[in-house]
């Protein structure tokens, strides 16, 4: 509870820091993550937030990459997100005027409750993807340049395999699509912790690896140059 009051007054103060400067400030876009919007959180912040500064809050949810496209494009005024290096070259483009580290989550290796790769037996992240490529068990990738493929696809260069092939295929969907598309065909994949226990209950998929400190899943907020990316 302390870290969502933290991130709902970082995320109000930059909001209402914008308003000094966007051309219309009667509504602020945030673009943001869709595992974030899967979990349900921003369904019971975003109405106090609104409450708060007196702006609608329009919300846009997209994989990462996509929400730093948006900033890029000068298309939204604040964002949430969760991959680093791609966040700091933003800032470092000049595309942002500030960046907060606000919370984490962690990423979890999924899959069928039997295991058919053996990925349990894993003592490394490293060591899981290769067990789940050695053994051409079926991977879903989300494949849509999201904070979670992001990481996905240092997993894999850090057991040095480059996926291919019939077992790897790519949802290019959201984190909810791309967890039931693997339910749905026995697939291992990666996961937000969050939104994996959302949509449990509705899913036949087990967390089979999980834990490591290189799982950790930071979010920040980051403000777009409202200067460099002019609104109204």
């Amino acid at each position: 509870m302390r870290r969502l009051l933290t991130w709902s007054l970082v995320l109000l103060v930059m909001m209402s820091a914008l308003g000094t400067v966007i051309a219309a400030p009667n509504t602020v876009i945030l673009a943001t993550t869709t595992s974030t919007q899967d979990t349900g959180l921003l369904d019971a912040l975003v109405p106090w937030l609104e409450k708060q500064i007196g702006w609608k809050v329009k919300m846009i949810a997209v994989g990462t990459g996509q929400a730093l496209a948006l900033g890029r494009r000068g298309d939204a005024d604040v964002l949430l997100v969760h991959a680093p290096q791609a966040e700091k070259q933003f800032m470092a483009e000049g595309h942002g005027i500030e960046r907060r580290p606000v919370f984490y989550n962690d990423f979890v290796l999924v899959g069928p409750a039997d295991d058919p790769a053996h990925v349990r037996a894993a003592r490394s992240p490293a060591a899981a993807m290769a067990a789940i490529a050695q053994a051409h068990a079926l991977f879903i990738s989300r494949g849509d340049d999201s904070g979670t493929q992001k990481k996905e696809l240092a997993l894999w260069r850090s057991a040095g395999i480059t996926p291919a092939g019939s077992w790897y295929l790519s949802a290019g969907a959201g984190m909810a699509e791309d967890l039931r598309m693997a339910a749905e065909r026995r697939a291992y994949t990666l996961s937000d912790r969050r939104t994996y226990l959302a949509l449990a209950r509705s899913l036949r998929l087990a967390i089979l690896f999980q834990g490591d400190p290189s799982l950790r899943n930071p979010y920040a907020v980051i403000c777009v140059n409202p200067r460099r990316h002019p609104r109204g």
